[in-house]
């Protein structure tokens, strides 16, 4: 296997190659549910009925959060990320034209590179078994879903299908598996069964199996096609080829761009956050997935695209170009004065890459010219990135003492990291966070919490408090796998509730403001405006 420096990356949003967004916008409304467990069911399965698997999961996962103890919808939401999981690979070209090339024998060596490294380095121990059922239940979804059977059983007699999926449920489903090797018989036989009833060829069965492994681990887990892996790689970089936009797809209506990078051929072509894509090259993409849109954006550095592009609410469509380009993403896009009187400095950190704690201090120190006596460091929507840069940028604030540890089943994994005293800033401060606040952005709430350094402002954060370690594996693949729980320096984690600020902002949801990336408005930003109230107070924790 091919030696790779394993970073810590505690991320969980990919920086795509035109950045998909994770997360609601400032000021998003709530999503709703229905009235009661058996009305959310059904507007559960309406939306599975469509094929509509993103808007299911959102669905599902606002449901369960209301109706934590139902089984139901828990398994509808489990149902419905395994689904669009699938959908999402079918929409990718490096799954399509190179994974599902690959022979039946090159398959299953995949699938055992994988098997193995998660045996070995998951931060809990999972049985074969698990692993091995939870690739079963991944193809008896497969045989379900429309990209899948579209691309592998076009014309295939759906009773034929059926009678597949029942023979996986009786004979394989949480058969006991004791070994590697067993693994691969059940695997093999399951594509000869599979072959012989469908004509279904055999790195379509395997590729199921092999990206059902992370079926039963946490949801930070998964297996990497070589596109996302290639991906993930830039985004520590901090560098992709794109056009540079932040976008999801709104059903009916687009991409909707929910931010824009500055100085990138989006932002040079005036596109604008509010601003939706209809059509990429005269395709309408008013019902793509983001997926979809995404690859049809994608290409090489110096060609050029047709946007047509539709401006908030108004009906008038217009028609830019934009050339691809290389795009350097910037992991501190603001640093500026934002009150002069008082000296109040405002960073924005949008990631945590290998050239943050670097960005971070020159902004510092830019700002310490520029005459700051406090600041206000933006973490919001953050998803997180190295664990060693949040560390190091921590250490810039934190003269001594434990910033953050971590533990796992390996060795290599129960590290801690500490502070020292040269080069510390003692400036007041105030952390903003949100509920898209995650991962490194957490490590950091969590030391300024314990070290009493900062006052924490905005809304709880996302509570993920688990480490990745990246792996590549065989043919350019990937495997992003959790290998170590993380935890503040007094020894505390927040899973799934998250990190409670000292001031919490409520944010209007009549309130249409969109944080600005690359910018602030501290007027019309409440949690700018409260933490600049809060440091005009004098409140705010210094350490000692």
């Amino acid at each position: 296997m091919t030696t790779y420096s394993k970073p810590s990356w505690i991320g969980w949003g990919v920086i795509l190659l035109l950045l998909t967004y994770s997360g609601n916008a400032l000021g998003a409304g709530k999503r709703d549910v229905g009235e009661t467990p058996r009305a959310a069911m059904t507007i559960g399965a309406g939306l599975e009925q469509e094929h509509q698997w993103k808007d299911a999961v959102d669905h599902y996962k606002a449901a369960t959060e209301k109706w934590p103890e139902e089984q139901a919808l828990s398994y509808g939401l489990r149902r419905t990320k395994i689904q669009f999981a699938i959908e999402r690979r079918y929409t990718d070209d490096s799954y399509r034209d190179d994974m599902l090339r690959l022979s039946k024998h090159d398959a299953l060596e995949l699938y055992d590179s994988i098997l193995q490294r998660i045996r070995a380095n998951y931060v809990e121990d999972i049985s074969t078994t698990s692993i091995v059922a939870h690739g079963t239940e991944s193809l008896w979804l497969a045989l379900s879903n429309t990209k899948f059977v579209d691309a592998n059983l076009y014309g295939a007699d759906p009773k034929r299908i059926l009678e597949v999926k029942e023979v996986l449920h009786k004979n394989y489903w949480n058969k006991p598996i004791q070994y590697r090797e067993g693994a691969r018989q059940v695997i093999t036989e399951v594509c000869d069964l599979c072959e012989q009833r469908l004509g279904l060829k055999p790195s379509a069965v395997v590729l199921e199996y092999v990206f059902g492994t992370v079926n039963c681990l946490d949801d930070y887990t998964s297996v990497l096609t070589p596109d996302r892996f290639g991906d993930l790689q830039n985004s520590m970089k901090g560098e992709f080829v794109g056009i540079g936009i932040v976008m999801e797809a709104e059903a009916g209506k687009g991409m909707q761009l929910i931010s824009v990078l500055p100085d990138s051929p989006a932002s040079e072509a005036g596109l604008h956050g509010g601003d939706s894509i209809v059509a990429i090259d005269s395709i309408d993409c008013r019902n793509m997935t983001t997926d979809e849109a995404a690859s049809m954006l994608a290409g090489v550095a110096g060609s050029e695209l047709r946007l047509e592009i539709q401006s908030g609410r108004t009906d008038v469509v217009r028609s830019v170009r934009c050339k691809r380009r290389r795009v350097e993403v910037k992991s501190v896009p603001v640093a500026k004065i934002i009150d002069t009187e008082l000296g109040i400095g405002y960073i924005q950190m949008t990631g945590f890459q290998e050239t943050t704690s670097s960005e971070m201090l020159m902004a510092l120190h830019q700002l310490q010219r520029q005459g700051m006596k406090s600041l206000i460091w933006d973490v919001r929507g953050n998803p997180g990135g190295l664990l060693e840069e949040s560390a190091r940028i921590l250490d810039l604030f934190i003269a001594d003492g434990l910033l953050v540890s971590t533990a796992g089943r390996v060795d290599d994994q129960n590290k801690k990291y500490t502070a020292h005293p040269a080069g510390t800033f003692q400036v007041p401060l105030v952390l903003l966070i949100d509920g898209n606040s995650a991962s490194a952005s957490e490590i950091v709430a969590g030391a300024v919490r314990d070290h009493q350094r900062g006052t924490i402002v905005g809304r709880k954060t996302y509570g993920k408090w688990s480490v990745q370690s990246i792996y590549p594996v065989r043919g350019s693949t990937g495997l992003r796998l959790t290998t170590a729980h993380f935890y503040s320096p007094l020894g505390q984690r927040y899973p799934k509730v998250g990190l409670k600020p000292d001031v919490e902002v409520e944010w209007p949801e009549d309130d249409d403001f969109r944080r600005p990336l690359g910018d602030v408005d501290p007027v019309r930003d409440h949690d700018v405006r409260r933490a600049l109230e809060v440091l005009k107070s004098g409140r705010t924790f210094v350490s000692k």
